[in-house]
């Protein structure tokens, strides 16, 4: 998906009027019932997705700081159940067709309380052995927290909010708006409270009114052993603090491991390769091969064959969550043929082959008493 700045034709520096003023000329010039070009359908979606996302100040960053991966990854028209900046499209199309106006009053009300902090995301490497047995690991954030010179509340010492003068602190204003199909009035969200129904009219000079502040943290992960590509970690309560009282949000650290030369995992099983000369081969013996745990002693057993399968019991990956049980490692056998022999080595394997000769030109076992006597 295209950048959403991109998409709404603005810099990344635009207020929320300008982003708004963007917004409603977009979906006037591509909604499908007015706009029958193909892809139109697609722009529209694109653009309410895009709107959704910088219209919210804490999605805003989220979006700036991670991209599409911050904020839910997936495109398109918002979730109809948290209308949000889709209120404004209503607003310009479909004000007064069945609860149109309803569920644009719904989503003001929904401002007017505590709100959950927002989720936050961190992408953090680990080594192939950290995977293996758990390492803590201490990272730094950036992430939103509560104003300690308001207690939150936006507004300065002494003070604090006060009616709506818009709204008369009902949260919500009725529009009258003209569009392709008529006029139509549209019971939307208060444009200056937000639908909380309460304005600061001091606010706090640490936070701008905002009630929370955007500070770096340092914080200290402890990752299990066991964990893999793709694990993700959860930390509660170090998300975004919540808006006006409400409950932090969690912080998701999602791992990736490094590889690491000459081992492969498969979920708990390690595999690597060891060569063998083709006397190790043929007659065993014992060899230092390297594991997750250091070298280890790993018996050859005599006549082995390329492409055997040795395991070490228990070397392997411990099962997340049980870091008793562990997975094995398992060795694959190559093996390496001379390519010069010295003239003592091949009298001797000359000697060693016509022996096997003799041995495969005997004449067949006779069964039988006398086979058994005589043979």
């Amino acid at each position: 998906m295209a950048d959403y700045y991109d998409l709404l034709g603005v810099g990344r520096d635009a207020d929320a009027d300008s982003l708004k003023r963007a917004y409603r000329r977009l979906a006037r010039q591509f909604h499908p019932d007015v706009n029958k070009d193909p892809g139109a359908e697609d722009r529209f979606k694109d653009i309410g997705r895009a709107y959704e996302v910088l219209s919210d100040p804490q999605t805003r960053a989220r979006y700036d700081q991670f991209g599409e991966a911050g904020v839910g990854g997936a495109g398109g028209m918002p979730d109809m159940g948290d209308m949000g900046g889709f209120a404004d499209l209503f607003e310009t199309f479909f004000s007064g067709f069945g609860g149109a106006g309803g569920g644009g009053g719904g989503g003001g009300q929904r401002r007017r309380g505590p709100r959950q902090g927002d989720d936050l995301r961190l992408d953090l490497g680990i080594s192939f052995s950290e995977a293996v047995f758990g390492v803590e690991k201490e990272v730094q954030i950036r992430h939103q927290e509560t104003c300690t010179t308001c207690s939150g509340s936006g507004a300065k010492a002494g003070s604090g909010p006060t009616s709506c003068g818009t709204c008369n602190g009902a949260g919500q204003v009725r529009r009258a708006t003209r569009t392709p199909f008529g006029s139509f009035t549209q019971v939307a969200p208060c444009p200056t409270c937000e639908g909380s129904g309460q304005v600061i009219a001091d606010p706090c000079n640490s936070c701008s009114g905002q009630g929370l502040n955007q500070v770096r943290k340092k914080l200290r992960i402890n990752i299990p052993a066991g964990v893999d590509t793709g694990t993700r970690l959860r930390v509660s309560n170090e998300g975004n603090a919540g808006q006006r009282g409400g409950p932090a949000g969690d912080l998701y650290v999602f791992l990736s491991v490094q590889s690491q030369s000459g081992l492969r995992r498969d979920g708990t099983t390690i595999h690597s390769e060891i060569t063998l000369n083709y006397l190790q081969a043929i007659l065993g013996d014992t060899i230092e091969v390297e594991t997750v745990d250091g070298n280890e002693s790993l018996p050859i057993p005599a006549g082995t064959q390329p492409g055997a399968v040795i395991t070490l019991a228990g070397k392997g990956v411990p099962r997340l969550g049980n870091p008793v049980a562990r997975g094995n490692h398992q060795f694959t056998v190559k093996v390496q043929l001379p390519t010069k022999l010295s003239s003592d080595e091949r009298e001797l394997l000359e000697k060693l082959a016509g022996h096997h000769s003799r041995k495969d030109q005997r004449p067949p076992h006779k069964s039988g008493l006398f086979g058994g006597l005589f043979g």
